[in-house]
């Protein structure tokens, strides 16, 4: 498993999974057959108006940029408005991001878009060849745009946890923001260890800790409590808050 870390604006480290190429590839195909659908749908369309009546060369014109528009900002408009995914890569559990740990911008997203055609050029063998030399994950669009395409779980530093990024997810406990990041990085290492060696008191005294210092008093049990902990900062940390 190939990762990358990426540091977040609020100086947090966080490693994920590189995108594959196979799940690039199979993206891709998804993205194919829904734009090629798009096309059927809209020629089948133009066919019964033409059957039906005898259009203009305007209204014809027309037609033929409703149906070719979407097809040709398929992927422009859905990694914009689809936070880095299209309906590919959604199927894929994969996503763009910015290697500098912001999110990426409009720029970002259309100097892909621009240099897709090159990539895609010979059977894709610029992308790949360009993924494979820069071990980032980066095709040659990636590389003009600072991003990169990753798995959308999260590798936390030692594998202490993993965490599945969810965008419309809601933070439980705002009050997470109070707690630094080495005192974050201590209730990992020190859940780990309590769990592992079943350690219920060092359990209890972590998230007494916790509770202390956000000023909580949560109803759920100090082990769902401190695991909750963990994924509240990973999403408020990567920017992930719906």
């Amino acid at each position: 498993m190939e990762t990358i870390k990426i540091r977040t604006t609020q100086n947090v480290e966080v490693e994920y999974e590189i995108a594959s190429v196979g799940d690039r590839i199979l993206a891709y195909i998804i993205d194919t057959l829904v734009g090629v659908g798009w096309l059927i749908i809209c020629g089948l369309v133009f066919a019964l108006l033409l059957s039906s009546a005898s259009p203009s060369t305007p209204a014809i014109v027309v037609l033929a940029i409703i149906a070719l528009l979407p097809y040709m900002f398929y992927d422009l408009l859905c990694e914009i408005f689809m936070n880095g995914q299209s309906l590919g890569k959604k199927a894929r559990d994969i996503k763009v991001i910015k290697l500098s740990g912001q999110s990426p911008s409009i720029g970002d997203y259309l100097v892909r878009w621009l240099l897709r055609p090159i990539d895609i050029f010979f059977y894709g063998i610029v992308a790949i060849a360009t993924i494979a030399i820069t071990g980032k994950g980066q095709r040659l669009g990636d590389v003009a745009a600072g991003t990169s395409v990753i798995r959308t779980t999260a590798v936390q530093k030692k594998n202490l946890f993993q965490v599945q990024l969810e965008e419309n997810y809601t933070i439980v406990f705002p009050e997470v923001a109070l707690l630094s990041d080495k005192d974050m990085a201590l209730v990992r290492k020190l859940l780990a260890k309590a769990i592992e060696h079943k350690n219920e008191a060092l359990l209890n005294r972590i998230a007494e800790r916790a509770k202390e210092v956000m000023n909580v008093n949560p109803t759920m049990t100090d082990r769902e409590f401190l695991k909750t902990v963990i994924k509240d900062y990973h999403h408020l940390t990567a920017g992930m808050e719906a």
